[in-house]
C-alpha cells in the first residue's frame, strides 16, 4: 500500500466530555481493565480527576491505534496493548509492539483531542483542514492529494458528539 511510509505517520482523536458522560460509564465493573494496562489504571486512580484521565489516556491510544494501523494494515480492538505515558497532562507517549508514537493532548471544559505522530517533527508541519471534501482512502486510510506536488499527503479525521477535526501534514 503506498501510505505506508514514514510521512504518512499522524492520527487524532476527540472526546466530546459531555456525550462520553453521557454514554460511557468508565466506573463500571471491567471498564478500566478492558482498556487500560495496571499503570494507566494507577494513574487514573492517582488523579483528583479520574475521569479527564481516562479519555485523555483513551484519546491518546485512538490516535496513536490510527497510525498503527496505517503502518501495518491491522484492524482491530486491543487497546490494552496500546501502552501510554506522559509527563504531564499535553505531552507523552504511546508504545505497541516495536512502535513509539507522540502524543499531544488539549483538554478543555468541552473535549479532549489528541494528534499522534511517529516523529516529534511533524507536530510542527501538521495542518487544519476545514472540509473532509477532497479527501480519498485508500483501504479505509484517507489521504488527499496534493495539486501542486502532484503528491499524497496522509490525513486523519475525528469526529465526537459536536465536534470534529481533520488534519493532514
Amino acid at each position: 500500500m503506498f501510505l505506508k511510509n514514514k510521512q504518512s505517520m499522524i492520527g487524532n482523536d476527540i472526546i466530546d466530555l459531555d456525550l462520553a458522560r453521557k454514554e460511557s460509564n468508565w466506573k463500571r465493573k471491567g471498564f478500566l481493565e478492558k482498556i487500560f494496562s495496571l499503570e494507566e489504571q494507577a494513574m487514573i486512580h492517582g488523579d483528583p480527576n479520574p475521569e479527564l484521565v481516562v479519555w485523555n489516556l483513551w484519546s491518546r491510544k485512538e490516535a496513536a491505534y490510527k497510525i498503527y494501523n496505517r503502518h501495518t494494515g491491522i484492524r482491530g480492538y486491543f487497546p490494552w496493548l496500546l501502552q501510554c505515558s506522559y509527563d504531564n497532562q499535553n505531552l507523552g507517549k504511546v508504545v505497541i509492539e516495536d512502535f513509539v508514537f507522540y502524543t499531544q493532548t488539549e483538554i478543555t471544559h468541552d473535549y479532549i483531542y489528541s494528534v499522534a505522530v511517529s516523529d516529534t517533527d511533524f507536530f510542527d508541519k501538521i495542518k487544519p483542514l476545514e472540509t473532509a471534501e477532497d479527501i480519498k482512502k485508500d483501504n479505509g486510510i484517507p489521504y488527499i492529494l496534493d495539486a501542486f506536488t502532484n503528491s499524497i499527503q496522509p490525513v486523519s479525521k475525528t469526529h465526537h458528539g459536536r465536534f470534529q477535526k481533520i488534519i493532514s501534514l
